[in-house]
């Protein structure tokens, strides 16, 4: 079991450390803006709601609604595919952005902006798409590479891995 945790979490690391760099900063940046801009505002934040001039009932209201719109299993559990799309973009983003277990996070936000894409933004051309499409991009290099030399995966690896030569 222990390997297998091993094998997700550890990064691919590039050959030079400005490159790893380089990843981090799109990672962090994309990452907090998924969770802050995108994610927190599905689940109703305060500020979301003042900056709207909405009740905050409204605010965390509508997504469910709007999940429910894409029809066939999306309408039989509006609620909790709606929750699922709310964490992977906030969970999911913070997570990314940290460099923590970040295939999984990345895997979770490419289902939610292949949602996303395909059933809320398609009709709105490229440019509506564009968002979705460039998290559904970093993420996508993110599952592949892992978080990189930057990253609590990186230090987490490292530790099993010391421990691990400790004990034999």
């Amino acid at each position: 079991m222990k390997s297998l945790v091993i094998k997700i979490l550890k990064p691919t690391l590039q050959k030079h450390w400005i490159a790893d760099l380089f990843f981090a900063i799109m990672r962090f940046i994309c990452g907090m803006l998924l969770a802050l801009d995108f994610g927190a505002s599905k689940f109703g934040m305060p500020w979301t709601a003042e900056s709207q001039n909405l009740d905050l009932f409204e605010v965390s209201a509508w997504f469910p609604e709007d999940v429910a719109a894409y029809g066939g299993i999306f309408a039989m559990a509006p609620v909790f595919f709606a929750w699922m799309g709310a964490f992977s973009e906030a969970v999911g983003g913070l997570f990314l952005a940290f460099g923590l277990k970040t295939r999984i996070a990345s895997f979770l936000i490419m289902c939610t902006m292949l949602v996303a894409i395909f059933l809320q933004k398609w009709g709105q051309g490229t440019w509506g798409m564009l968002p979705a499409m460039g998290f559904l991009w970093v993420a996508g290099y993110n599952l592949y590479l892992g978080s990189g030399r930057f990253g609590f995966d990186y230090l987490l690896t490292k530790a099993i891995a010391k421990s691990k030569t400790s004990k034999s």
